[in-house]
């Protein structure tokens, strides 16, 4: 075995695409100088927590990460999905953070994936696992992926700070991914969405419902948003409620938003203290997220910000044709997949702006990646 050569990067921005373009393009990386000028230097616990992950799907992947933390050398191996596999997550991040690298590295295993994640499956900052199982399960069907295998069941909900909830992720594997030609974004036809409440009344559902319909019934008939109340050990152990919706377009397209009420960690022992932050009113969260959905849907693109980065990738990894793809204002996350698609596919996408409409269409060649560990039946 001769010295391995290691892709050096620096800097702890994006680090999902990192490991998973490491992973799949099988090139070694090296990250240094990961938050060094920070007070708290080095990667944080939801990015070991990934690195574990990878470590679990994957065979022979060697993880080096130094004493601060602020230097990672990261080996992939050879993707073996499998059954019977169970993570924590932690409760840094939501699973939501998880499911999106996950699901691009299992497609390309040699067996089908099946796992059960722990973690906090709703909070404010990352795509809940309602939006994942509305939105991103039909896009992946876009590109060929096939719909049986592919499956998220919510076995509890888990609100931050303390998580509590399980996931169960099942994920086919494919040979090789289609490219797409998927400009027509259509007009919106239908809305629908979930909410969910943990440890609080289930009235607050009932609260954010009505709130959201009372901006969308003026705007179409077709909306109905379903309840998830949860007591119990399926409530997990932190009290909160959320709701996530979605938007179908006649092309159909899916345009997601969705968001997460609960206390921040620290403020959860304090309840003597009088000036504890009081949680958004349902009805606020009702209003904000349909006008948030609404922003979306004006935006433009066949999806939405949030699933930009993960729709490039999947672009990027296709077989060697042209997809054309049309998305509304570039995202900084999908601008760092764009430059991280670039440095370890040597993909680069043509990007256009349509003025007609202010959305932009991309063009790209995809890299013709196969899975050559799947077993051929």
């Amino acid at each position: 075995m001769g010295k391995t050569a290691y892709k050096k990067l620096k800097g702890s921005q994006s680090l999902r695409q990192r490991l998973i373009l490491s992973t799949l393009a099988s090139s070694p990386l090296l990250i240094e100088d990961i938050r060094a000028e920070d007070t708290w230097p080095g990667l944080r616990p939801h990015e070991v927590s990934l690195l574990r992950l990878l470590e679990k799907v994957c065979d022979d992947c060697v993880v080096e990460i130094n004493e601060t933390g602020t230097k990672l050398r990261y080996k992939p191996g050879i993707v073996m999905g499998g059954k019977n596999i169970v993570h924590d997550c932690g409760v840094s991040r939501s699973i939501g953070y998880f499911l999106e690298p996950l699901i691009l590295v299992a497609l390309f295993g040699k067996k089908p994936l099946s796992i059960r994640l722990k973690g906090i499956t709703n909070d404010s900052k990352d795509p809940s696992v309602d939006t994942f199982r509305s939105t991103t399960m039909p896009m992946l069907k876009r590109f060929g992926v096939p719909a049986e295998g592919l499956e998220l069941k919510i076995e509890s909900r888990g609100a931050p700070p303390h998580g509590g909830g399980e996931v169960i992720l099942t994920v086919p594997t494919v040979e090789k991914l289609m490219a797409v030609n998927w400009l027509d974004e259509g007009m919106v036809k239908r809305i629908r969405g979930v909410t969910f409440s943990a440890r609080v009344s289930s009235q607050f559902e009932n609260t954010m419902i009505h709130a959201a319909r009372g901006i969308f019934n003026r705007l179409l008939p077709d909306v109905h948003i379903f309840t998830d109340h949860k007591a119990g050990t399926q409530a997990g152990k932190s009290p909160g409620y959320g709701i996530s919706l979605v938007a179908e377009t006649t092309s159909g397209c899916f345009i997601s938003v969705d968001t997460a009420v609960s206390y921040a960690p620290g403020e959860v022992g304090e309840i003597e203290d009088e000036k504890k932050k009081e949680l958004t009113p349902p009805e606020n969260v009702g209003e904000q997220i349909a006008s948030f959905l609404l922003e979306e849907i004006e935006q433009g693109g066949v999806v939405d910000s949030t699933h930009q980065g993960l729709l490039f990738l999947l672009c990027a990894l296709s077989e060697p044709d042209v997809s054309k793809i049309r998305v509304g204002k570039l995202s900084a996350y999908g601008i760092e997949t764009l430059r991280s698609i670039r440095d370890f596919l040597t993909v680069i996408f043509d990007i256009k702006p349509d003025p007609s409409t202010g959305t932009v269409i991309l063009r790209g060649m995809g890299c013709g990646y196969k899975n050559l560990s799947r077993k051929a039946s």
